[in-house]
C-alpha cells in the first residue's frame, strides 16, 4: 500500500474557472504567476529610478547576495513541506562557516580539510534538531527555536565573538567566492544543482512523495508504512548539510569565518521565500520552483531599496510585511475561518 501527498505541481490551491490563468501559463500556476508579475514590477521601477539597476554587473551582485538565502530557502521548503519548520538556519550558518576558516588555518591551509569539518558540524546539529523534535517530541518551532539562540552562542564561543581565519590566499576559497563558470558565478551554479537535485527529488522520486505524504496527513502516511521519523531525521540532517555549503560560501565571498555577520537574520528570509513561494506552512504543499522566483523577488527588492539608499531597517519591515502577506494568502485561499471572528 502506498500513499501520495500533493503533487509538486499543485502546490497552489484549485481556483475557480473564472480565475483560471490562460492555458500557455496553466504549468506555471497562479502563486508562480503572481510573483512572475511582481518580480517584473519590482525590475521596471527600480530600472526606471536607477540607470545601472538593470546592467550586467548589478544583476550578478543580486545573484551571490541571493545565494546563500536561496539555498536555505530550498531546504526550508522540503522541511516545511513534511508539515516542520527550521528556524536555527541562520545560526547553523554562523557555526559552518567559523568552523570551515577555523579548521583552515589550523590544517594549514587545506581548503578541503576545513570544508569537510564545516560539512561534518552541519550533518551534527542537523541530526541534533531532528533528534530533538522526533525523539524529544517537542514542537519544532520551540526545538529549532533554541536551536537559533545555542548555535549562535556555539558560534561566538568558537570564534571569540570575531571573524576567524582569512582565505583568500587560498585558491579553492578564491574560485568559491568569486570565480566564474561559462559567465556565471560559482555561487549561482552551486545553487542550481542544489535547486535542481531537490527538485527532481521532491518531484521524481518515492521519497518526495512520501514528504508530501507527511505533511498533507501524518496520520495516514504512518498507517500507509512510511517511516515518518526516519525521514524527518533525515530532513533536518538535509538542512544541516545545506546550511553548511552555505556557512563555507559565506566564508569564501567574506574571506574569513563570520559567527553572526552575515548569517543573523537568515532563517526570516528562508522562512519568507518558501512561505512567498507556495509552501504551505501546514505542510503537504510547496515547490522549488515558486521558492527560487521568492528568493530573486526578495533579492531584487533589497537591492533596489540598497542602490536608492533607503534605511536598511526598512528592508526588514518590508520582508516581515512579505511573510504575514503570504500567509495571509495562504489562509484565504485555504478557506480558513479569522481567529475569534464568527464562521
Amino acid at each position: 500500500m502506498s500513499i501520495t501527498g500533493t503533487s509538486p505541481d499543485t502546490a497552489q490551491t484549485a481556483v475557480s474557472p473564472k480565475a483560471t490563468p490562460p492555458k500557455r501559463f496553466a504549468g506555471l500556476g497562479g502563486q508562480n504567476i503572481s510573483l512572475i508579475g511582481a518580480l517584473v514590477l519590482v525590475l521596471v521601477l527600480f530600472g526606471l529610478l536607477n540607470d545601472n539597476y538593470l546592467s550586467l554587473s548589478n544583476m550578478q551582485v543580486i545573484a551571490e547576495a541571493a545565494t546563500i538565502t536561496g539555498l536555505l530557502a530550498i531546504v526550508q521548503t522540503v522541511v516545511i513541506i513534511c508539515g516542520g519548520l527550521d528556524i536555527s538556519v541562520g545560526s547553523q550558518v554562523g557555526v559552518a562557516s567559523v568552523v570551515s576558516a577555523m579548521v583552515f588555518t589550523a590544517g594549514g591551509g587545506n581548503a578541503l580539510l576545513g570544508m569537510a569539518a564545516a560539512v561534518g558540524v552541519g550533518v551534527v546539529v542537523g541530526l541534533v534538531n531532528g533528534l530533538v523534535i522526533v525523539y524529544g517530541r517537542v514542537n519544532p518551532t520551540i526545538a529549532t527555536l533554541a536551536g537559533l539562540a545555542a548555535y549562535k552562542g556555539l558560534a561566538q564561543l568558537l570564534s571569540d565573538g570575531r571573524a576567524q581565519g582569512y582565505v583568500l590566499n587560498n585558491d579553492v576559497f578564491v574560485f568559491l567566492g568569486r570565480g566564474k563558470i561559462a559567465g556565471l558565478p560559482v555561487m549561482v551554479w552551486i545553487l542550481i544543482v542544489v535547486a535542481a537535485a531537490v527538485h527532481v527529488m521532491l518531484k521524481y522520486t518515492d521519497i518526495g512523495r512520501n514528504l508530501y505524504a507527511i505533511g498533507g496527513n501524518d496520520t495516514a502516511a504512518r498507517l500507509a508504512g512510511i517511516r515518518i521519523n526516519k525521514y524527518l531525521i533525515a530532513v533536518y540532517a538535509l538542512i544541516g548539510i545545506v546550511a553548511a555549503i552555505a556557512g563555507i560560501l559565506l566564508t569564501a565571498r567574506t574571506g574569513s569565518g563570520q559567527p553572526v555577520s552575515g548569517s543573523e537574520g537568515l532563517e526570516l528570509k528562508a522562512i519568507t521565500a518558501a512561505a512567498l513561494g507556495g509552501a504551505a506552512l501546514k505542510g503537504g504543499k510547496g515547490g522549488i520552483g515558486g521558492t527560487l522566483l521568492a528568493v530573486a523577488l526578495l533579492g531584487c527588492l533589497e537591492n533596489g531599496l540598497t542602490v536608492e539608499g533607503i534605511n536598511t531597517f526598512w528592508q526588514n519591515v518590508a520582508q516581515g510585511a512579505l511573510l504575514v502577506t503570504a500567509v495571509v494568502i495562504q489562509q484565504r485561499r485555504n478557506g480558513e475561518r479569522a481567529v475569534g471572528l464568527p464562521t
